[in-house]
């Protein structure tokens, strides 16, 4: 028997932002830890899940057939839909506010790191040292963006999320003495039930 909703993943920025999404929607989840290094994303019963062998990857079982979503920005836009309210506000500017913010963070930030990290792969380290610095001037620039207290204003939302695993990831590189809205939103946001659980979730 497989649990409703099961999250395939590991120790990456995806499936932690997956896991949160999930933990602070308060759906309820079986954590499937996927171990990289021997290889489990290649293994034909997940290429069945997942033909790119990438993590994470949501399977939920109350749908016949199962439903299967292999993007974390999907699985999180998933856990929103399924608890409206939680992840974002249920329509208005606030809603735009929280779309716009979440994805400044999933392409202007996210996405020039996870190129700076391809380079790095690819033994470019000079080359992908400017992606790097700039996905950090990205980062710190959110500052502006804390005066209510979050990113998308004075709730907790799906920005919140794509901004903390991030900054959680490059917190030694982070000059916390000059942003103080940003170091306090840093503490009051890794001190949610949610997101300890959802950091927890591959351990």
């Amino acid at each position: 028997m497989h649990a409703q909703v099961e999250l395939y993943g590991s120790d990456t920025g995806n499936s932690l932002r997956a896991a949160i999404a999930l933990s602070e929607a308060e759906i309820e989840f079986v954590p499937k830890r996927m171990d990289l290094h021997a290889g489990a994303h290649r293994q034909p019963e997940f290429l069945k899940l997942n033909p790119a062998g990438k993590v994470p990857t949501l399977v939920d079982n109350s749908y016949s057939p199962p439903l299967v979503i292999n993007q974390s920005n999907a699985i999180i836009q998933y856990a929103d839909a399924k608890m409206p309210g939680r992840l974002s506000s249920p329509s208005g500017i606030e809603r735009f506010r929280v779309h716009d913010r979440f994805f400044f963070f999933i392409t202007d930030v996210i996405a020039t790191s996870h190129a700076a990290f391809y380079l790095r792969q690819m033994g470019q380290r000079e080359g992908s040292a400017p992606l790097s610095e700039r996905a950090l001037e990205h980062l710190m620039a959110a500052e502006e963006f804390l005066v209510g207290g979050y990113i998308a204003g004075n709730k907790f939302s799906m920005a919140d999320i794509a901004a903390f695993t991030f900054a959680a990831s490059v917190s030694s590189q982070v000059p916390w003495g000059k942003l103080p809205r940003m170091t306090r939103w840093f503490e009051v946001i890794g001190d949610r039930p949610g997101v300890k659980k959802g950091m927890r979730a591959f351990q």
